[in-house]
């Protein structure tokens, strides 16, 4: 069986004004349903076809040579999560575990934040930026290029901010600062990265 688009954890327009219903519709409708279109054809007919996604990220990694999967499943499964990452009138602060694990790994959720858009600022070209939590609660911010994901090293991503051109561009053109800033003030939903961090910490 082909992989479907998982539906948007929100209508099209509910995160206007921070993201506008255009990006979502260019981004989730055209961006991440080509990737998904040019894995299952990729896999079809492969053992990959039953795999779960996670699955045929890691296995099309192939040990950090990837395969021409890779790209495209890795790119499904970034998507699937960032959309997970944002709601409407998002932002503010963590509470309870996930706030003490920020004070405690970074000193407070300021430095976290000043941490994690400077992660985006300086991943030259395309990429993404990450809150990532080990087993003992401890956070730390990663960035990666192109479609490259933390669960290849089999780490715990509980965050990302995609900044891939396309995440931004119909909204604030090349200001990916102005994007960035949106993302974290604005556009965040931190009881879901709360329950990411419960799971990945239990």
């Amino acid at each position: 069986m082909p992989f479907t688009l998982p539906p948007l954890p929100y209508a099209m327009d509910a995160l206007e004004p921070h993201m506008s219903k255009r990006t979502l519709e260019f981004h989730y409708g055209k961006h991440h349903q080509a990737y998904l279109d040019n894995m299952n054809k990729q896999i079809a007919g492969s053992e990959l076809e039953a795999k779960t996604l996670e699955g045929v990220v890691l296995s099309s990694w192939n040990n950090g040579s990837p395969t021409p999967v890779f790209n495209n499943a890795a790119q499904v499964w970034n998507h699937t999560f960032f959309w997970e990452n944002m709601k409407p009138n998002g932002g503010g602060a963590p509470s309870g575990k996930l706030a003490d694990a920020i004070n405690a790994s970074f000193g407070s959720l300021d430095e976290f934040k000043a941490q994690f858009k400077n992660a985006g600022a300086t991943q030259f070209g395309s990429g993404w930026a990450w809150l990532v939590a080990d087993k003992a609660g401890k956070l730390t911010v990663e960035k990666t290029p192109n479609a490259v994901t933390p669960l290849v090293e089999g780490k715990t991503p509980i965050l990302t901010m995609d900044v891939w051109e396309h995440a931004y561009y119909l909204d604030v053109q090349n200001r990916r600062p102005d994007y960035m800033n949106t993302f974290v003030e604005k556009l965040i939903d931190w009881e879901a990265v709360a329950k990411r961090f419960e799971v990945a910490t239990a």
